[in-house]
C-alpha cells in the first residue's frame, strides 16, 4: 500500500491568484518600468514576497 502524502496541494481560487498576480505586476512595473506606485516603489522585494506568500497560502490551504 502506498504511503499517503502529508498534505495535498490544491489549485488556488481565482481571487487569490488575481491578488498574487496584481501584487507581482505592481512590483515589477514599479521596479523595471520606473512608475512610482505608492508604497510598492519603496518596497519591491516585500511586495514580491507578499505575492508569493499569498499564492503559497492559496495552494497549501484548501478552499482559500
Amino acid at each position: 500500500m502506498a504511503a499517503r502524502a502529508a498534505f495535498q496541494l490544491t489549485a488556488p481560487t481565482v481571487p487569490v491568484f488575481v491578488i498574487a498576480v496584481v501584487l507581482a505586476l505592481a512590483a515589477l512595473i514599479a521596479h523595471f518600468g520606473g512608475v512610482a506606485i505608492p508604497w510598492v516603489s519603496g518596497h519591491v522585494v516585500e511586495t514580491l514576497t507578499a505575492a508569493f506568500a499569498v499564492l503559497t497560502v492559496g495552494v497549501v490551504f484548501r478552499g482559500l
